[in-house]
């Protein structure tokens, strides 16, 4: 049976503008550009763009082509397309002509203009720093202006007119040449063909983007604009501005569209047909964070991108998300490219934490991400049965990881005389609640964290099982440290009074407040725990942070706890992990709960009502996307990223776990 094509999602024009304003469209390519928006074609943060570059691919990202102006001339009337916020109004509102919004593999808007339909398309090349915008009339004639509102300035930043500039201009043919020379070094291209460019250089003042301010960050920005793009369109005759970094580069909107319409049909095949909608959305969506990392001496590697907007590659978000990004569907080249990426990066048995994001510079400030990466490796081999990968590649580099942290390495990590893993101290945050404010941890986790040594008991085990055949005697000298190391965490992170685990303990002091970490453990069959005290895990788990988009991470009981992650940059740090929801969690709660019950079609049923409010959640905030984090309290209002890796992948491997 041939699978039907998945639907794109669709916003009706006529749903109310603040409600699209709370929606968002992502296209990202290979080398981690991207174009972003709302289905209002409003831009609400500093963040959207129709061209987002990325310098130092796949970061280095600067907002080139901020928006267009759009407007449409049909026997005399004219008609706005675009739609821009200021101080208290719209202008113009272009919005209210759109007839709906689609989700497709172009972003696609059509409205209606004089009784004529106009498409609009927004297609990224797929390895340059060059979007293209496709305009098509049906039903008669028109002539169409264009005005370019450029930005030129780093992706986290905003322009002011007010700041040190010298934006200008050159025209060419068919276009014009945007820059801001000597202190941006990248120009703006933009060519229409057919078109003519009528100079008329000026600033719009005080673009309002709300989701910023929402965030408690300066949301208004100034834009230059050099002049203006006229040109004819004609029935059925597709019209195409592409606006590009550095040069002008051709996209051929046709071919670029069937590529990357076939590679997304690909993901949506690897499922199998028994996946539902949402887990194909998922696949989908999974494509915008695989990108390629350039280096100046060697060839691109693939690579992850943790999240969009703001998020660069992370080896931690990496090694969690690979396996539903990856694995499940069946791209386990990309897999060894990205392993080989972080393998050759390892110093002193650390995984880097992150990539900078200007620059190829590894940060190696993390506890977990070389343990994420052996538990990864796991699944890869799992997945693929490739050994000789597994052999070359990731045994040294797990040995390495579990040599460096037994003897000691940087930030005070390595093996306690029990055999578990601690570290860092009262100024470092080196698990995955990294929340900081100065020099202050908001949930300081330095000593022994429940996690990271449930990670640590199945990398032991991992190893010993994996090196048998090549070295029988390491084998069983790591089976003897797992089996102790197993006995150690049991004995100190199970908390028999309250028949749930310790999170962290640190100077021999345990913390029983009630956080999702130890659900990590209940999921990892190598973990010694029994099937009651999984079960127990799981049902406190279940009481106190289990919600419909993922786990809380601390119970509502708890004084901490933080029903809200909005407000101010120091408000939102400090609810980031006290008690805000994570969606990634529900991949590992699935898998725990699955582990403590057994599979049955009850627990199965059961399992998969725990995922169904993605359905709706994929419809709501980042379109075809799950979000970073959501709010702790209903009605879980989504916050952070629009677009989260690890989000995507968990929830896409929980999907697969239930089928």
């Amino acid at each position: 049976m041939t699978k039907p094509a998945l639907a794109p999602i669709v916003v009706a024009g006529d749903e109310p503008l603040h409600g699209m304003l709370s929606k968002e469209w992502l296209r990202a390519n290979r080398i981690g550009a991207y174009a972003s928006s709302t289905p209002a074609g409003c831009n609400t943060r500093r963040y959207h763009g129709l061209l987002v570059a990325a310098t130092v691919p796949p970061v280095g990202r600067l907002c080139a082509l901020s928006s267009l102006g759009e407007q449409v001339e049909v026997n005399g009337q004219r008609y706005d397309l675009a739609t821009n916020e200021f101080d208290g109004t719209f202008a113009p509102r272009g919005v209210d002509g759109l007839v709906e919004f689609r989700d497709d593999v172009a972003a696609t808007f059509i409205y209606r203009v004089g009784g004529l339909e106009l498409t609009k398309e927004v297609l990224l090349a797929e390895r340059d720093n060059a979007v293209a915008i496709r305009y098509t009339l049906r039903g008669g004639a028109a002539r169409m202006t264009l005005w370019p509102f450029a930005a030129l300035r780093d992706f986290h930043g905003l322009r002011r007119v007010h700041q040190p500039h010298q934006m200008t201009f050159e025209s060419m043919p068919h276009g014009v040449v945007i820059k801001d020379l000597p202190r941006v070094k990248h120009t703006l291209h933009i060519v229409c063909p057919g078109s003519r460019f009528t100079a008329s250089p000026q600033w719009w003042y005080r673009f309002v983007y709300r989701a910023d301010l929402e965030r408690g960050q300066d949301g208004i920005e100034d834009l230059y604009t050099p002049g203006s793009l006229t040109v004819g369109l004609s029935d059925g005759r597709p019209c195409q501005v592409t606006a590009s970094l550095d040069g002008p580069t051709t996209v051929e909107f046709d071919t670029t569209l069937a590529r990357r319409r076939e590679r997304l049909t690909e993901l949506d095949n690897a499922l199998g047909d028994n996946a539902d909608e949402t887990a194909r959305r998922l696949a989908v969506a999974s494509d915008s964070f695989v990108v390629q990392r350039d280096f100046p001496d060697t060839p691109p590697q693939p690579t992850i991108l943790a999240g969009f907007h703001w998020f660069a590659d992370w080896g931690r978000d990496t090694f969690i998300a690979l396996p539903g990004l990856l694995l499940e569907t069946g791209r386990h080249d990309q897999a060894r490219g990205v392993f080989r990426l972080f393998a050759r990066s390892i110093k002193d048995g650390l995984v880097p934490n992150r990539f900078d994001d200007y620059s190829h510079a590894a940060h190696y400030n993390s506890l977990d991400a070389s343990l994420w990466f052996m538990l990864a490796g796991e699944r890869y081999l799992q997945a693929t049965g490739d050994t000789g990968f597994f052999r070359d590649v990731l045994l040294p580099a797990m040995r390495q990881i579990l040599t460096a942290f037994t003897n000691g390495t940087a930030f005070n990590i390595h093996a306690d005389s029990d055999g578990l893993l601690t570290g860092g101290d009262e100024s470092t945050q080196l698990t995955w609640m990294d929340a900081k404010l100065g020099g202050e941890a908001i949930t300081p986790r330095h000593g022994k964290s429940v996690e990271t040594n449930a990670l640590w008991v199945a990398a032991h085990e991992i190893f010993a099982r994996r090196i048998q055949p090549l070295d029988a005697k390491l084998s069983a000298e790591y089976a003897a440290r797992y089996e102790q190391i197993g006995r150690a965490f049991v004995n100190a992170f199970w908390y028999e009074q309250g028949g749930y685990m310790f999170d962290v303990i640190t100077h021999g002091k345990p913390d029983a407040s009630v956080r999702p970490n130890q659900i990590i453990a209940a999921a990892l069959p190598q973990v010694p725990l029994s099937t009651a005290q999984r079960a127990s895990v799981v049902r406190v788990v279940r009481e106190h942070l289990l919600t419909p988009l993922g786990l809380r991470t601390l119970s509502p009981v708890d004084r901490h706890y933080r029903p809200q992650c909005a407000g101010t940059w120091e408000q939102r740090d400090r609810a980031y992990h006290q008690g805000t929801v994570w969606p990634w969690l529900i991949g590992f709660f699935i898998e725990a709960y699955l582990l403590a019950e057994g599979r049955s079609d009850e627990t199965l049923a059961q399992a998969r009502s725990f995922l169904d409010a993605f359905d709706d959640h994929m419809r709501q905030s980042g379109l075809g996307f799950i979000n970073e984090i959501a709010d702790g309290n209903g009605p879980h209002t989504p916050r952070g990223c629009i677009a989260q890796a690890w989000s995507v992948a968990e929830v896409l491997r929980a999907k697969r776990l239930v089928e």
